[in-house]
């Protein structure tokens, strides 16, 4: 009996500690060493809130410049990606055809052009980054959309290209909502007609 109650106060004492002690030193090491105090960055356009820039949205007008495909249709309860594996018949089946539906909209590019992340949803299905590259090979399509200059799309994306931390860790990423709240304010006649 003396060990049963023991091992319920240890149990007691560890739920207690894991459930409020440790999430209380990672909220306030978030709080000193986290970027926005452990909060989500906010994007906001015209003094609106459109997004979190931590959070992956989906665009599919010609305007905007789009992300990565989700597996989780971009829904942040859910996050995850799909277990399908790279030999599996249905996921081919999806890449293909987002390969397709992406050249259907870059008709420029040939098919060895697409950038693979483009077709290809990542690990949390809300990745809120694309590379340069993948920028890069949308900025003709947005400027036939928008009737803007290439090279003023170009100026924009090398602007919002973020480097890796210390110039060692990661690489460098574009972020796709504030890429697009910039298109937007750099072009708002665009936005009053569509």
């Amino acid at each position: 009996m003396k060990t049963l109650l023991k091992s319920l106060k240890i149990t007691i004492a560890f739920c207690l500690f894991f459930s409020v002690c440790y999430i209380l030193i990672l909220w306030v090491f978030a709080l000193v060493a986290g970027p926005n105090k452990g909060n989500a960055e906010l994007v906001t356009l015209n003094g609106k809130v459109v997004g979190a820039a931590n959070v992956g949205q989906q665009f599919t007008k010609d305007i905007y410049f789009w992300g990565r495909p989700s597996a989780v249709d971009y829904t942040a309860d859910g996050s995850g990606g799909s277990n399908k594996g790279p030999t599996n018949e249905e996921y081919l089946a999806e890449v293909e055809t987002r390969i397709d539906t992406f050249l259907i909209h870059h008709p420029y590019l040939n098919r060895k052009d697409v950038p693979a992340e483009m077709v290809t949803a990542s690990g949390s299905g809300l990745d809120p980054n694309i590379t340069r590259q993948c920028a890069y090979v949308q900025i003709k399509r947005i400027a036939k959309a928008r009737g803007m200059n290439e090279s003023d799309i170009q100026d924009i994306v090398n602007k919002h290209i973020e480097k890796p931390f210390l110039s060692l860790f990661g690489t460098e990423k574009i972020n796709v909502l504030k890429l697009n709240v910039a298109l937007d304010e750099a072009n708002k006649s665009i936005i009053a007609e569509k």
